[in-house]
């Protein structure tokens, strides 16, 4: 399994015994739809995707986000990026 990827399983049972579904996520499909906050922007975010520039924190990755604002300095209406880092593993 990938790093980039994180499992959300169902269990179900049957007659047989225990069956197991898993449905399988991207970081970036978790990302899409969340809540950006930071000191100057509050929105949306719309778009994500891995960004290979330089990880901030350990055990983390790089995603560059674009965020639908609706709130924020001389944002309202207008689509902007941000870069977030995302802890990945265990």
């Amino acid at each position: 399994m990938s790093v980039r990827s994180c499992i959300m399983s169902n269990i179900t049972t049957t007659k047989e015994g225990a069956t197991m579904a898993a449905n399988i996520y991207t970081i970036e499909n978790l990302l899409v739809g969340n809540h950006y906050r930071s000191r100057t922007l509050s929105g949306e975010i719309t778009h994500a995707e891995k960004d290979n520039r330089a990880v901030w924190y350990e055990g983390c990755e790089t995603y560059l986000v674009e965020i639908a604002p609706n709130s924020g300095y001389n944002n309202w209406g207008r689509k902007t990026w941000r870069t977030v880092a995302v802890k990945v593993g265990a």
